[in-house]
């Protein structure tokens, strides 16, 4: 039998619910993997790779590495926004290094589609320098923008149906104030992350599936101007006497004085105006077709971190597309993504599978059109049968403590530095 060779896992883009559920999959399946030997984590993803800080993962607590299902976004071994650049010649040579220097035959990178680029392109230099490297990308989004608009290499991404989950309860309560309130505040407008695609925005009508609600939907894509915009949240006024809207970030409502982040991403957050505000400013000037104003809320990355909204099918299939990346490495199978993808029929059953890192690398899913209703603010049946299953029937229980909520605490124990410090050259000052 072949020496176990050690594995490194990295984390990359924004946290999830579930993306410590992932992790929890490759360590407790690595376990049982005789290919495998030392499992580490890369701290803040590919930035703890070039800084050689590599967390000893084997040697956690199996209580405390159990307790990752429960723990959300990326606390447990951090996450980053560095991405590796054509050019960066040196960040490339040292990712090499530091895998060889501590015995490295896996690596696997859970992220999005900048994740899986990288990845691949570490793939190819590792061959290339003759490093019997076996590189595997584990999916992660909220976005559920990775794969193709066919859903052939990825039925929907871990995380996402955990925000979806999230929407669903947000806008059910959202309504129930907007319903007492509406003689003085007549319209709510929620904002949704989603910068180009509109999954998440779209996963408020789970909330109401049977259109029982006065509520509006716009994704980045429903080419709907702020004018008509306005004139179907009056016409819902006039025949309801309210209206709850929900709009992706993403909505192009003009120049918002962007801040990018180093992916060269819109950060929404960050911004100086937000989407939802510049809509609740314009419905106000226009004037509303009912007395009162119109008012905005604006989640943050609570969207993607209130464990309490997690959806229980999306922690479990985040834990096997975890588990499933790390059988690939172990045999042999690099160069792949594990994968959740749908298995044909009336009843929903998730089939985990692999897909070319080649093919999904810097690949972005788009909203299928036939999706988005007449009118451009609303979603089809079509969308919402899709998306029911991804959000569980009931709510997760969260063990406690004293009435807070027990999350994993994994120890510092990092491997032995061995080369000599080093600085990221996308963080080098000129």
């Amino acid at each position: 039998m072949s020496r176990p060779r050690n594995l490194v896992v990295a984390q990359s883009g924004g946290p999830t619910h579930v993306i410590n559920s992932s992790l929890r999959g490759v360590i407790e399946t690595a376990r049982d993997l005789d290919a495998i030997g030392t499992v580490y984590g890369a701290r803040h993803g590919i930035e703890g790779v070039l800084k050689e800080e590599l967390i000893d993962l084997s040697a956690q607590p199996p209580d405390e590495v159990a307790l990752l299902r429960y723990t959300p976004v990326a606390g447990s071994i951090g996450t980053c926004r560095y991405k590796l650049k054509a050019g960066q010649d040196e960040d490339f040579e040292r990712v090499i290094e530091v895998l060889k220097a501590h015995s490295i035959g896996y690596f696997l990178y859970n992220g999005g589609n900048d994740s899986m680029d990288t990845a691949h392109k570490i793939a190819q230099l590792a061959q290339k320098r003759g490093l019997d490297l076996i590189a595997v990308g584990v999916p992660k989004t909220i976005d559920n923008d990775v794969g193709d608009s066919q859903f052939k290499l990825v039925d929907h991404t871990p995380g996402y149906g955990s925000t979806a989950k999230y929407w669903m309860h947000l806008v059910q309560n959202a309504n129930q104030e907007n319903k007492g309130s509406c003689p003085a505040d007549p319209v709510l407008v929620m904002q949704a992350m989603g910068r180009r695609i509109g999954f998440i925005p779209a996963a408020a009508r789970l909330a109401d599936p049977a259109r029982e609600m006065p509520l509006q939907i716009y994704l980045a894509e429903s080419r709907c101007t702020l004018n008509r915009l306005a004139d179907q949240v009056n016409d819902q006024l006039r025949q309801s006497g309210r209206c709850v809207v929900v709009i992706s970030e993403g909505f192009d409502v003009g120049e918002l004085g962007e801040v990018k982040d180093a992916f060269g991403h819109v950060s929404f957050s960050s911004s100086q105006l937000t989407v939802a505000q510049l809509v609740v400013n314009y419905l106000n000037e226009v004037g509303l077709a009912a007395k009162g104003a119109a008012r905005c809320n604006v989640p943050g990355t609570d969207q993607r971190h209130s464990m309490a909204y997690a959806s229980s099918v999306d922690l479990d299939e985040a834990y096997e597309a975890g588990a499933m990346a790390a059988r690939l490495a172990a045999a042999g199978e690099g160069g792949y993504m594990s994968t959740i993808l749908r298995e044909p029929g009336p009843e929903y059953r998730a089939i985990y599978d692999k897909v070319p890192l080649a093919d999904v690398a810097n690949s972005e899913r788009t909203f299928p059109a036939d999706w988005i209703a007449a009118g451009g603010c609303d979603v089809t049946d079509d969308f919402v049968d899709y998306a029911k299953p991804l959000i569980g029937q009931d709510m997760v229980s969260l063990p406690m403590i004293d009435g807070r909520q027990r999350l994993a605490q994994l120890e510092p124990l990092y491997a032995s530095k061995t080369l000599p410090a080093y600085i990221p050259q996308g963080d080098r000052k000129s």
